[in-house]
């Protein structure tokens, strides 16, 4: 989680460290940058969703609110497949 990558390094997008609540729900600002780990765009972040590169969301209130478990998104930042590379290859 609090590891930076170096795009150089590794060939993947840097992930940003930020705070993660240990369990929970996650919504979308929370999860792409600025504000969140994830270095994508939301139309990157939903072709991923899509083609299963990213995990799948959970509608809440009615189908209102999309948000994700918090450990699938640990689960992605430890796999490294966060970057846009990794989506459409």
């Amino acid at each position: 989680m609090n590891d930076q990558r170096d795009q150089s390094q590794s060939g993947a997008v840097a992930v940003r460290a930020v705070h993660l609540p240990a369990e929970g729900f996650l919504r979308l600002n929370q999860i792409l940058a600025p504000n969140g780990p994830i270095p994508v765009g939301r139309s990157t972040w939903w072709t991923g969703v899509k083609t299963g590169h990213f995990p799948k969301h959970r509608d809440a209130f009615g189908g209102r609110i999309t948000i994700w478990a918090v450990e699938n998104i640990r689960a992605l930042i430890a796999s490294g497949s966060t970057g846009r590379r990794n989506v459409f290859v």
